[in-house]
Order: C-alpha cells, then structure tokens, then sequence
C-alpha cells in the first residue's frame, strides 16, 4: 500500500490530539490483553490493515496465542474466550457497527455484569479510540504496512 495521505504530517495538532487521546486509553484499569482484543475486533471490522497488523503483533508480544487471533472473527462460536471478553467483544462490535442501530440493551446490561462503571467508562472510550484510528489508516493509508 502506498500512502494516499499524510494526515498526520499534515494536521500536525489533531495528530498529536489523537496521540494524547490513544495515550489516556491505555492509563487504564483494564488488562492489556483484552484491549489488544478489542482493538484487533474492530480494526478486522473496519478493514484496517495497519492496524490489524499492529494489534495483532502487540496481542503476540503481550502473549496472545495465534489460535485466539485466528479465533477472534468467529469468537463467539469458540470456547476460546473468558465472558468478560466475550462481553468487551460484543460491545466493541456493536459500537463499530452503529450503522446497524444502537448498541443493544442486553448488551449493554452483559457489559455492565463483567465490567465496573469505571472499566466500562474505560472501554468505551477505548473502543471509540480503535474505531477513530482504523477510519484515519483505513482512508488514508498514512502508515505503510512494513
């Protein structure tokens, strides 16, 4: 892939916003783990190269194990996966998908049941930085896959 757009050379301040706000999305109370989950979901969702293979490699690094991510498009039909990650993957994959109406509330009630107010406070901001990223790399192609 060629890069059709340098939007974070060119917008320099909203690049060093999103930085500042990807950077406050990690400070958080939820497991590393999970979030690499949540971020590769949605990046497979929102077809994001870079950031699937980023995610990915982040999930590898923190010990994710290969048969999990190879699991994760279909993760609800897997044992593979704990309830408080079915219950962050099922948000993160109705936030993505919003064009197919609001979040439902049963899901939104399972996420309250595995999450605190605070961690769940958390995941939808970090579910919201995934989706913010993925439409940035996904459209312009800013960062080159290596």
């Amino acid at each position: 892939m060629t890069i059709r757009l340098a939007a974070d050379k060119l917008a320099p301040h909203m690049n060093r916003a999103m930085n500042a706000f990807d950077t406050a999305s990690r400070e958080t109370k939820l497991e590393a783990p999970l979030l690499e989950l949540v971020r590769t979901r949605a990046s497979q969702l929102n077809g994001c190269a870079y950031c699937v293979d980023t995610h990915t490699a982040d999930a590898r690094a923190g010990g994710e194990t290969e048969r999990r991510l190879y699991a994760l498009p279909v993760w609800s039909e897997t044992p593979f996966f704990t309830p408080r990650e079915r219950a962050a993957l099922a948000l993160t994959e109705a936030m993505t998908r919003l064009t197919d109406g609001p979040v439902p509330e049963p899901l939104f009630k399972q996420a309250q049941q595995e999450f605190d107010e605070t961690e769940l406070a958390e995941l939808v901001w970090s579910i919201t930085v995934i989706n913010a990223w993925n439409r940035v790399a996904a459209t312009t192609h800013a960062w080159p896959l290596s």
